[in-house]
């Protein structure tokens, strides 16, 4: 099969478009991707993302949402890579990796994502991690694994709702530390009603918008 090659304007609006789907959940306007594009008018903008929809590349949900419906490398890299689902900020109620949980499939290298254990992405929401190196918005990647040592970032399932934590271990409690600059943010001390769904192996910052 031959590789899609998209013009420079395609690869920039499908780049914009994956990276605000990535990290807000939500598509960019056309305004945005005519301001980022650098067009005057927003038909030229909507022209280039009714081609990308042309190509298969994006799709519009029932909402009339943008969707990424195939991802494609760039081809200035050679990295190889492994497709990562995102799920999203996990909604209560469903396990974190349901198939109504999965926003979009990521692309990431294998350095980061090493084989063979499995991974997922996780969108950062507040502050409690800042300290870290981990801000709202930001996409963390997770090693998917039940148990995790004591220091260790990591992301748990408490009643149902995702967090992300420094875990700290001790013979009476477990104790799931936030490392953040707002001192709103408390420790929480646990005993076994919780599960680690996975550790924290990497931060994929949010990029600001030009």
């Amino acid at each position: 099969m031959s590789k899609l090659v998209l013009s420079p304007k395609e690869s920039h609006a499908l780049k914009l478009i994956r990276n605000s789907l990535a990290h807000t959940g939500r598509a960019p306007s056309i305004r945005a991707i005519m301001l980022e594009l650098g067009y005057k008018s927003p038909h030229s903008a909507m022209l280039v993302v009714n081609r990308l929809i042309d190509l298969g590349v994006l799709k519009r949900r029932s909402s009339g949402q943008l969707q990424i419906a195939k991802d494609v490398e760039s081809h200035d890299t050679h990295a190889r890579t492994v497709e990562i689902p995102l799920v999203g900020s996990a909604p209560c109620g469903q396990p974190l990796l349901a198939e109504e949980n999965i926003e979009m499939m990521i692309p990431v290298s294998t350095k980061l994502a090493k084989p063979p254990h499995r991974y997922f992405l996780l969108r950062a929401i507040g502050d409690s991690m800042d300290q870290k190196g981990i801000q709202s918005g930001d996409l963390v990647l997770v090693r998917q694994q039940p148990d995790a040592e004591s220091g260790q970032v990591i992301v748990a399932l408490i009643d149902d709702e995702a967090t992300i934590k420094e875990l700290r271990k001790s013979t009476e409690a477990i104790v799931l530390k936030p490392r953040s600059s707002n001192p709103r943010h408390k420790p929480i001390v646990l005993h076994d009603d919780f599960k680690i769904q996975g550790v924290i192996v990497s931060t994929i910052p949010k990029l600001e918008d030009n």
